[in-house]
């Protein structure tokens, strides 16, 4: 059976078309939606309920007491699946079931395989965030110990083992993509074109995804901790240098040493380093404050046909 994992925030009008789709697509196969209401203050949930209540076999409610994130209801959905594949999907139908589908095939043709992974091969957007884009993953390649495919989504389907190996780590602060790449398996990547957009915009501005972008690079290396060592180093070595051309100016030369301009320069620019790290430093000491308080990464007002209802 399949299982499709779906996170639903402010998809009103969203998620009947989603099931529809899903339902033409997966007539007469083995399936279910797990559709997660992240928080909506929308009308969303009373369409989840309206569904659930006409399809009780095959949909499946979990509805948080706020918004939580995306992370949060991935992890949610996985821990209600019931399915021995499951997939990850958005429901604005820009991932299609369709694709879906023929991602679920490649896995039943190849037993060696347990993760089929899609990537956009061409995206709609303009070129600054392609590029930026592309300097995130050129970046955490770069520091961290895992490889991340470039342009890889979250939109992918695999087995009931990785679904196992996710489950099993604990961490609050989740980047899925990352954890993908850190479990392993055997995954393969296949390219699709999203679709159109069908109901609402995205709520993934740019200063959001650079958020999202600093939590992956934070969460998988540790490598700007130790920038902030060799930038020390680096500037240790540069004063000392400094220090002998000024004393040689001074002694042999009798050149003026330049004074006020140089002094301001200089305390500016180091004590804006010094923030800047301290800062780097504040956000890893954040993460262990939160992990430590080990709060749940969500926290569950309702469930629909999951065998627990509340």
């Amino acid at each position: 059976m399949l299982s499709l994992i779906v996170p639903c925030y402010n998809e009103e009008r969203g998620v009947l078309p989603f099931f529809e789709e899903a339902k033409r697509v997966f007539d007469g196969s083995e399936y279910e939606i797990v559709f997660v209401n992240d928080g909506s203050n929308d009308g969303t949930f009373q369409e989840l309920k309206d569904l659930a209540k006409l399809h009780e076999n095959t949909v499946r409610v979990v509805s948080f007491s706020r918004n939580f994130g995306k992370e949060a209801a991935l992890l949610a959905g996985l821990k209600h699946a019931a399915g021995e594949f499951l997939c990850f999907i958005d429901a604005d139908l820009q991932q299609l079931p369709e694709t879906a589908k023929e991602m679920l095939a490649i896995l039943e043709e190849a037993p060696q395989l347990d993760c089929v992974c899609a990537v956009q091969e061409k995206r709609r957007e303009g070129l600054f965030s392609t590029v930026m884009k592309g300097a995130f993953y050129k970046t955490i390649n770069a520091l961290s110990d895992v490889h991340f495919e470039s342009g890889a989504s979250d939109f992918r389907v695999f087995r009931r083992n990785v679904a196992n190996a996710l489950l099993d780590m604990t961490e609050h602060y989740r980047f899925t993509k990352g954890l993908f790449a850190w479990v392993g398996f055997e995954t393969r990547y296949i390219p699709y074109r999203a679709s159109e957009r069908q109901n609402g915009k995205s709520r993934f501005s740019f200063w959001r995804l650079l958020r999202y972008a600093f939590d992956g690079i934070i969460s998988f290396t540790a490598a700007p901790l130790r920038l902030a060592v060799i930038a020390g180093i680096i500037t240790a070595l540069g004063s000392l240098t400094y220090l002998l051309v000024v004393v040689i100016q001074k002694l042999f030369f009798a050149i003026d040493v330049p004074g006020y301009a140089t002094i301001v320069t200089l305390i500016l620019f180091f004590g804006g380093a010094n923030l800047f790290f301290i800062g780097v430093v504040g956000e890893y000491l954040a993460r262990v404050f939160t992990q430590t308080k080990n709060r749940p990464p969500y926290i569950i007002k309702a469930t629909i046909n999951t065998g627990e209802q509340k």
